[in-house]
């Protein structure tokens, strides 16, 4: 691996620390004032932030020690990341969707809480920076397990975004309807992600070695 190529993949698995750090203390922080305000959106904001962790697990993995690791390696680590990140989409989306419905059935009003408000309010800043330095890491890279881990950190940013106009749109308007709607949305769009990713990170990881085979085969049958 290329030096340049060495210090993006670092920089990339200082990223994927910090997010997998960043969100286990916010989904802790989260559950703790959710029990306090009788929250169920800030105990599933907190599970999100969970499956935000194990998508930077999956980072972690990916480009761990990468320098030491052979092009084919490389390919073989990234296929399987994309999967890996594609199934941390579907569980999200599942879960967001299924609390999101429940609320609807139930008429169930996100509980005010300053402390949530705060929280989303920092969490909306850092996934932005977040999601950002991930992409230009991942474009710069060509990876796109890194790019999607930037996606879904992006969705954990409107996630956050939907927890924070929800409270206020409860608190001031009585429009309790907002946060699970805004959250059936976001589910949509995790499972659209979600199934992109599995179906790519399947031809990649199926096909790869039986078509080079295949191809080498073909070349040494083939007359000169």
């Amino acid at each position: 691996m290329a030096s340049v190529e060495t210090n993006l993949a670092r920089r990339a698995l200082t990223a994927a620390v910090v997010t997998v750090t960043y969100n286990v203390l916010e989904g802790l922080i989260s559950i703790a004032l959710g029990a306090m305000a009788r929250s169920p959106a800030l105990i599933g904001f907190a599970l999100d932030s969970f499956v935000e962790a194990l998508s930077g697990g999956v980072m972690v993995w990916r480009f761990a020690r990468a320098e030491r690791l052979s092009e084919a390696e490389i390919e073989r680590r990234e296929a399987r990341a994309v999967k890996l990140v594609g199934w941390t989409f579907v569980i999200l989306g599942l879960y967001i969707a299924y609390e999101s419905g429940e609320k609807l059935w139930r008429r169930e009003a996100p509980a005010p809480s300053l402390g949530g408000i705060v929280l989303a309010a920092v969490s909306i800043a850092t996934m932005y920076f977040l999601a950002r330095y991930k992409r230009r890491l991942g474009e710069a890279l060509g990876s796109r397990s890194l790019v999607a881990d930037s996606v879904e950190t992006m969705v954990c940013l409107w996630l956050s975004v939907s927890l924070l106009v929800g409270l206020g749109l409860n608190w001031t308007l009585g429009w309790w309807w907002a946060d699970p709607v805004t959250g059936l949305v976001i589910a949509a769009f995790l499972f659209r992600e979600g199934h992109e990713l599995l179906t790519e990170g399947h031809c990649a990881c199926g096909g790869s070695a039986e078509g080079e085979a295949e191809d080498s085969a073909n070349s040494e049958s083939t007359p000169n």
